[in-house]
């Protein structure tokens, strides 16, 4: 099982960081899958910045707790993608939902989910003072 959820880290990291670099190198096209489109050059960095940042450091904490075995980067990535989930969860609330609103909270709810199993399964490491 835990070769299992390691393995499946390492590939979800690997894509959610595909994911992060499409956003920086071609966000207008990036953007425009997730419903999005930058109205001007403070959008377009918004865009570039934002969304890089959040996929490519979920992607990488990750790839980073599979590829060294460690449950504690896998916090950070299972709270980003909790806090998105919860974002979109109000959001359908307060707004209502949206044709397909479930797939992208069904896709965050498994990468909590992975990412939590994943911490609960790879050893955490304890730093001395």
């Amino acid at each position: 099982m835990r070769l299992v959820i390691t393995a499946l880290l390492f590939v979800g990291g690997l894509f959610f960081s595909f994911v992060g670099v499409g956003f920086l190198t071609d966000p207008v096209a990036s953007a425009a899958g997730f419903g999005l489109a930058p109205d001007s050059t403070m959008g377009l960095a918004t865009i570039r910045a934002d969304l890089t940042a959040f996929f490519l450091v979920a992607g990488f904490c990750m790839v980073w707790g599979a590829w060294r075995r460690n449950g504690d980067p896998l916090l950070i990535a299972a709270a980003l993608f909790a806090v998105a989930f919860i974002g979109r969860a109000v959001n359908a609330a307060v707004v209502g939902a949206y044709e397909g609103f479930w797939v992208p909270m069904l896709v965050e709810a498994a990468a909590v989910a992975l990412n939590l199993a994943g911490s609960r399964v790879l050893p955490h490491r304890v730093i001395a003072d």
